[in-house]
């Protein structure tokens, strides 16, 4: 069985071996990367574009509920209005 002493020895040349690993992998990565970016004339918005979803301009919501005595509405976000708290939703939707 190998000693403490002997056991930190082989990490530390481990340790040594898995960066230059690291490094030279990277390195072939990065070549490999730049050949297929010249190849297809690629862009940093090409690989790195963001796509999000659909947003309507405005960022408002359409009313869901209204009161029918004063006609004020209420998206059902947040918390609800008074005239509707403690009744049946179904009766007030739009």
């Amino acid at each position: 069985m190998s000693s403490y002493k002997e056991l930190l020895a082989q990490r530390e040349q481990l340790d040594k071996q898995i960066k230059e690993a690291v490094q030279r992998e990277k390195a072939e990565g990065i070549t490999k990367a730049k050949i297929i970016i010249e190849q297809y004339d690629l862009t940093a918005s090409d690989l790195f574009s963001r796509k999000s979803g659909v947003r309507s301009a405005s960022g408002k919501v359409a009313p869901k509920y209204r009161n029918p005595s004063t006609g004020d509405t209420w998206t059902g976000r947040g918390k609800a209005p008074k005239w509707i708290e403690g009744r049946e939703r179904s009766n007030y939707l739009i």
